[in-house]
This record gives C-alpha cells, sequence and structure tokens, in this order.
C-alpha cells in the first residue's frame, strides 16, 4: 500500500520535474542533465518517429504525388520560362543566355529537317538531273549547316566570356548548337524573345 503510493508520488514528481524543466531555457555552457544517446540509439529513434506517422503505402502514394507535382512544375516551367523549376541542364544566366543568343537570330540549321524532306522527295523522282540536284543540295545544305555552326558557336563562346567571365561556362557553346539544331517551335524550354531582339 505504501510503496505504491511513494512510487506514484516519485513518478509524479519526475514527470512535474521534466516539464519544469522543459519549460525553462537552459544555459548553453549547463551541462545537460542526461547522457547523450548512443548513435544506433539515435538514428533508430529518429526512424521509429519517421515510420509510424504513415504506412508504406501511404509514404509511395505521398512520393508519387510529390513527384508527379514536381514534373508539372518542370513542365510549365519549360513551356513559361520559369528559372526556379527548370531542369538542371537548362538553368542558370549562362544557359538562359545561350538559349536567347540563339532566339534571336536565324539559323540554317533549324530549317534542316523541312529542307530534308524536300530534297527526299526530289530524290524519289525518277529523273536523272532531279537525283543529282538532290545530292548536290544534300552537300550544299550540309556545309551551310557545318560552316554556320562553328561561326555561331565562335560568337556565342565570344559573348559568354565577355557577360559571364566568372561564372562556368562549360558546356554552354554545345547547348547553344543543339538549340539551334531544332526547330524554333519545338524548342523547350520555349523562346523567350523574339528574332532579331538582341538577348
Amino acid at each position: 500500500m505504501f510503496r505504491s503510493r511513494a512510487k506514484e508520488e516519485k513518478a509524479a514528481s519526475a514527470v512535474q520535474a521534466s516539464l519544469t524543466d522543459s519549460k525553462q531555457t537552459r544555459d548553453p555552457q549547463a551541462p545537460k542533465g542526461r547522457p547523450t544517446p548512443k548513435r544506433s540509439e539515435a538514428q533508430s529513434q529518429r526512424r521509429s518517429v519517421a515510420n509510424t506517422s504513415m504506412t508504406r503505402k501511404d509514404a509511395a502514394k505521398r512520393q508519387r504525388e510529390e513527384r508527379r507535382a514536381a514534373l508539372d512544375k518542370q513542365r510549365q516551367a519549360l513551356a513559361g520560362g520559369d528559372e526556379r523549376y527548370l531542369p538542371a541542364r537548362d538553368k542558370g544566366p549562362v544557359r538562359k543566355y545561350a538559349r536567347d543568343f540563339i532566339d534571336s537570330r536565324f539559323n540554317v540549321a533549324e530549317f534542316f529537317l523541312p529542307m530534308a524532306v524536300v530534297i527526299l522527295m526530289l530524290s524519289l523522282v525518277q529523273v536523272g538531273s532531279l537525283q543529282t540536284t538532290a545530292l548536290l543540295l544534300w552537300l550544299v545544305v550540309i556545309v551551310l549547316i557545318v560552316f554556320d555552326s562553328i561561326g555561331t558557336g565562335y560568337r556565342v563562346k565570344k559573348q559568354l566570356n565577355e557577360r559571364f567571365p566568372d561564372e562556368n561556362k562549360r558546356g554552354a557553346v554545345a547547348y547553344a548548337l543543339m538549340r539551334s539544331l531544332q526547330m524554333r517551335r519545338l524548342r523547350l524550354p520555349k523562346p523567350q524573345v523574339k528574332r532579331g531582339e538582341r538577348p
């Protein structure tokens, strides 16, 4: 009888003392009054707290929803040009300038697909002179694309070195040239400047 009451009083006083201790602000130099838990114990406590809140199915569902929301934001950013949610390859002022530089001018490479269709149609016609013309057009188009790409790459590199001397420009010229190969309306992120407009 007395023992149980004494135990209850001790437990109540211990709980009350811990409550008053947690309410009081502790001096950072003072000892904390309890031993530091081992790393394995602390990790198991963290895991148990993290895992008890939701089941495995709920966690997987939540991850799927978060991934879907991130992809939606990324898709909207690619359409609208919002820098915060762009993929890593498109982020940063250097990549933005490279995109704007390519979008502000005409590139021979962006007309490759329509020209290729026309040349293929000419080569299918069973007339010797048209097939020879198609072959010459292939050569002319390829040479034009190569020379235009070399000139564009040189100009992009020069502009990037002038505007961003301290930034990391690795891969920016290749990024710009790959963008120049795409037709303007199919480019992602969508062009933010008009043709002829200075980036």
